[in-house]
């Protein structure tokens, strides 16, 4: 007789859902008959340029030493992160993709009986890591889609070990300043960790937003979290890294995974990295695809929340489940963001601009139809 292995989990991964991922463009294709070719997909924040001509090359000169295992510290990457980043090498950690980070802080930092402190509207993974670990989740209310910072702050007490910010948030795509960061990052108690996570940071160069490198020397219990999966083009093989105290990353590592970072995304990394003329080129398309967008939504008659990421989210005046599966029908795939208590919204993916007119066409016929 088999036991019931649910009752059996904690009781933090027993409340939890499973992580789901924007559709893949195989499955539509499967379930509706669709040509795979013809489906648009602006649904996981994917870079639409591809990855890096560099990157490639470097994955293509890696292949023959597969039989290998990686180099466990990641020395070449992490020195290039380290000159980059202004950072000592010891101040850096190698995750694969920035959710490993988090998912490190929270088995090295939180327990049982204490809490992680997030905003509503949050990245799904904030939860699912806090919880997974027998920690309570503290969620703060949003003001304005974005982060309430002085109610997070008001929101930590004596348990509390860690707070996750993102800037920008997803799936909002909201941010805030440097002076709300540093008036927060003042005010938050000495043993609370700060994992600042800054996933889409190289699209919003030249904006009023901050950067959590300048922080770094004055607020020993930041976490500055990045990844190589959004501007850099190289979701597909999880690679990201956190910046912090050399004590913070030595406790870090002593929880990572050996080798948690394979050969093929160490090397394009690399490589990705000192491809400048990529990352420019990746910030103009989402510049101008951003206008695009917007201005389709504005001819529709829609609003939607400003953003400093590679994605926007529509309000579209009413529930956007059956809008969602109208776009499916018609090849476009994005994602509905319902589960992050947004019912009324869909976000959008910054594709290419023949992407963004597809999506818009096929936005406009659903809506049309009721």
């Amino acid at each position: 007789m088999s036991g019931n292995f649910l009752a059996l989990a904690q009781p933090g991964v027993q409340q939890l859902s499973p992580y789901v991922p924007g559709k893949p463009v195989d499955e539509l294709a499967r379930e509706l008959d669709l040509d795979p070719a013809s489906i648009v997909k602006l649904a996981s924040n994917e870079n639409p340029l591809g990855a890096s001509p560099k990157a490639l090359a470097a994955i293509r000169d890696e292949l023959a030493e597969l039989t290998r295992y990686p180099d466990g510290n990641g020395f070449a990457l992490k020195s290039l992160l380290a000159e980059q980043c202004r950072v000592e090498l010891n101040q850096v950690t190698l995750g694969n993709g920035s959710n490993d980070i988090l998912e490190l802080v929270a088995r090295a930092y939180l327990a049982p009986g204490l809490n992680a402190v997030f905003s509503e509207h949050a990245f799904a993974v904030y939860p699912i890591a806090t919880q997974a670990v027998g920690a309570e989740a503290k969620v703060v209310p949003a003001k304005d889609w974005g982060h309430d910072l002085p109610a997070m702050l008001a929101a930590i007490d004596a348990n509390t070990r860690v707070v996750f910010i993102a800037n920008p948030n997803n799936p909002t795509g909201t941010w805030f300043g440097a002076e709300a960061l540093d008036e927060f990052l003042q005010d938050v108690p000495e043993h609370v960790l700060v994992v600042l996570d800054e996933a889409y940071i190289e699209y919003a160069e030249g904006s009023d937003m901050p950067d959590g490198l300048d922080f770094l020397a004055a607020y020993p219990n930041l976490l500055v979290s990045r990844t190589f999966s959004k501007a850099y083009g190289l979701a597909a093989l999880r690679v990201g890294y956190g910046l912090s105290t050399a004590v913070v990353a030595d406790v870090l590592n002593r929880v990572r995974q050996p080798f948690n970072v394979n050969s093929l995304a160490l090397a394009a990394a690399c490589a990705a990295l000192k491809d400048e003329d990529y990352l420019a080129q990746s910030r103009r398309l989402n510049e101008s695809g951003m206008q695009q967008l917007q201005a389709g939504f504005r001819e529709l008659g829609l609003s939607w929340i400003e953003s400093r990421g590679n994605f926007i989210c529509v309000d579209l005046g009413q529930v956007a489940a059956p809008v969602f599966q109208g776009l499916l029908r018609e090849g476009v795939i994005v994602r509905p963001v319902a589960n992050y208590g947004m019912p009324n919204h869909l976000r959008v993916t910054i594709g290419l601009p023949a992407e963004n007119s597809r999506f818009l066409e096929a936005l406009r016929k659903v809506l049309a139809r009721g």
